[in-house]
C-alpha cells in the first residue's frame, strides 16, 4: 500500500479547500542518516475565493444566467439530446414540445407534439403538463403544474433542463 503523501525528495504538494484558503504546502524530506521522514507544514494563508459553480455549467453559461433580463429565465439541457442548449424564458408562456412550432423544440419521440408551457406568473415561472403521454417531472416526481425554484431538473422525455431565474438586481 502507497504512502498518502508524495514519496522522495522534492515532492512537493499544495492543497485548496472548498473555502477558498490554502490549506498546506508541504515539503517532504528524507534524513539519510536514520531514514525518518519529517515534513515541514507551512502556516495557513488566505487567498483568492474558490468559485462555487454549479455542477455542469460552463462559463458561458454562468454569464448568461448572470445577464438575464428581469422577469426571464434560462432552461440549459443537461441530459438528453441537444446536450448543453439553452432555452431562453421571457414571454408569458413558452410552450415546449416535438412540434416544429413549439417556442422550445424538443426532437424526440418520447416528447409529445405539446408537452409542457413554462408559464411566468409574476416574478416566478411555474411548468405545467400539457397532456403529455410521457409526463412532465420535477426531479423525479410527476407533476401536472408546480412553481420552479432555481436550479431544479425538469425532465421531459429523455431531456432534463435545468431552471435558472433572473436573480440579479438590475
Amino acid at each position: 500500500m502507497s504512502p498518502p503523501y508524495p514519496v522522495g525528495p522534492e515532492d512537493r504538494t499544495r492543497r485548496r479547500s472548498g473555502k477558498g484558503c490554502t490549506v498546506s504546502t508541504t515539503n517532504h524530506q528524507w534524513n539519510d542518516d536514520n531514514l525518518d521522514h519529517t515534513s515541514k507544514l507551512s502556516a495557513i494563508s488566505p487567498s483568492d475565493p474558490v468559485e462555487e459553480a454549479e455542477p455542469g455549467l460552463t462559463a458561458q453559461d454562468r454569464r448568461a444566467i448572470e445577464n438575464l433580463p428581469r422577469g426571464s429565465a434560462l432552461l440549459v439541457v443537461r441530459k438528453g439530446p441537444n446536450l448543453g442548449a439553452r432555452f431562453l424564458l421571457d414571454a408569458d408562456t413558452t410552450v415546449a414540445g416535438r412540434h416544429p412550432g413549439c417556442e422550445i423544440f424538443l426532437d424526440d419521440v418520447t416528447v409529445s407534439r405539446r408537452h409542457a408551457a413554462f408559464v411566468r406568473d409574476g416574478d416566478s415561472f411555474l411548468v405545467r403538463d400539457l397532456g403529455s403521454l410521457n409526463g412532465t417531472y420535477l426531479g423525479k416526481e410527476r407533476v401536472d403544474e408546480a412553481v420552479l425554484q432555481a436550479g431544479q431538473d425538469v425532465q421531459i422525455g429523455k431531456y432534463r433542463l435545468t431552471f435558472h431565474p433572473f436573480v440579479g438586481t438590475d
